[in-house]
């Protein structure tokens, strides 16, 4: 059984939107008909799209179904990726990379401003239902440790205090600019560029 927390409310049912439908339709046209069942990411990942950021259950009948295969073949795969969620996650899904490079950076003190200013629980919402937020593993943006995704935005260059502003701004959905936190471009040395400099 998965540790990913799973939400007690469910809904009874679920369909794609008419929309969706036709989305739906075009990403089954990209693989053969004796192949559909590859599908069951993108699928997934359109029900979550739909579903303000969580698949619930009923999501996951619906699909296998669309599929024909079995209900456990689509669970197995909503549960082993952290990029699927099976309980709601609030306007602001928050996810603090806490892979070695950002924990040598200091992503435990990012972790803590979750637990202050979001909810003590990882997976859980907070207390006005706007964010949740998790642990998850490197998301690829190392050389500007430490990290965090919120929703599909990076926030790069934090501490304590950027941290902490940041999940402050969810109240009055005030976010700063994604990005560095620091004003830097890219990747480029903190203090000062030192490389491919003219003589």
């Amino acid at each position: 059984m998965s540790g990913k927390h799973v939400a007690k409310d469910q809904p009874q049912s679920f369909i794609f939107s008419s929309e969706n439908l036709k989305t739906k339709d075009i990403i089954l046209k990209k693989y053969p008909e004796v192949r559909k069942k590859s599908a069951v990411m993108p699928l997934l990942n359109l029900a979550q799209k739909q579903n303000d950021g969580w698949i619930p259950l009923a999501a996951v009948q619906y699909i296998a179904d669309l599929l024909e295969v079995p209900y456990i073949k689509v669970y197995e795969v909503a549960t082993f990726y952290t990029m699927y969620n099976l309980a709601p996650v609030g306007k602001y899904f928050v996810q603090v990379c806490t892979t070695t490079p950002c924990a040598i950076r200091g992503s435990g003190k990012i972790v803590e401003a979750c637990k202050k200013y979001i909810s003590s629980k990882e997976g859980h919402l907070s207390e006005d239902k706007k964010s949740s937020w998790i642990e998850v593993e490197c998301l690829g943006a190392c050389v500007n440790a430490p990290m965090i995704q919120i929703n599909e935005d990076y926030y790069e260059d934090l501490d304590a205090i950027s941290a902490e502003k940041i999940f402050k701004s969810f109240k009055d959905d005030s976010l700063p600019k994604l990005g560095s936190q620091k004003g830097r471009k890219g990747s480029e040395p903190i203090k000062q560029r030192l490389t491919l400099l003219k003589n």
